[in-house]
């Protein structure tokens, strides 16, 4: 029982989290976009660093070629002139820079080699990331789309704000007359105190009417021979 209820609670866990997925997925795309992007500022960093340190290793090479150049040829001059003391110190001086030499452009072949993995690693994030941007995009016209799509079936499967005003006007349309209504109301008077009747001799001529017609207001308004 105990590992059917773990194996329940797991499968809802899980449901759960897609579920939540779901819903925040284009704030989760835009936070990781945010993370891949501070991840691509740490690497530059590190490039550049890396350069920097290249470009001093080159500067250093480059000026102990230079001394060594020098201090060759100013040996050859002190042999030349008889002063072998002074181009021992010069060749032991040499022979230092030159395994210094060797030392430094081991560091530097190094330091290229990184380098250039680095910045093929830049380069592939730099075009994912905009990837990803654009795909982002892309994303949330999707979920905008989606949004609508999911509103127009709410409304139409529901009651959505236009079934209420056709809802609204079908109720006004179809309320009684209240004039209508007032007249049938007197009609029914007049048939219980028997006034209709009395109204119905009248017009065919017998007694006057118990009330006042169009008919009697234009005979009025007319000249009398």
């Amino acid at each position: 029982m105990f590992n059917t209820l773990k194996t329940l609670i797991t499968g809802a866990n899980a449901r759960a989290e897609e579920q939540l997925r779901e819903t925040y997925s284009i704030e989760l795309i835009t936070q990781k976009i945010r993370e891949a992007d501070a991840n691509l500022k740490a690497a530059k960093l590190t490039l550049a660093s890396l350069i920097q340190r290249q470009r001093a290793e080159q500067r250093q090479v480059e000026t102990l070629e230079e001394r060594v150049r020098d201090l060759m040829a100013r040996a050859g001059e002190a042999l030349e002139a008889g002063r072998e003391d002074l181009a021992r110190s010069a060749a032991q001086a040499v022979a230092d820079m030159e395994n210094e030499l060797v030392v430094r452009r081991q560091t530097l072949d190094r330091l290229d080699t990184r380098i250039l993995q680095l910045r093929q690693s830049v380069e592939t994030a730099s075009r994912r990331i905009a990837d990803l941007k654009q795909g982002a995009i892309a994303a949330r016209a999707t979920r905008h789309e989606q949004d609508i799509q999911r509103r127009l079936r709410r409304h139409t499967g529901g009651d959505s704000p236009a079934e209420e005003a056709e809802a609204l006007i079908r109720d006004v349309l179809q309320r009684d007359d209240p004039f209508e209504q007032g007249e049938i109301l007197r009609e029914i008077d007049g048939e219980l105190n028997n006034t209709s009747i009395a109204d119905d001799l009248a017009d065919a001529g017998f007694g006057p009417r118990s009330r006042s017609t169009a008919a009697d207001v234009l005979s009025r308004l007319k000249p009398k021979d």
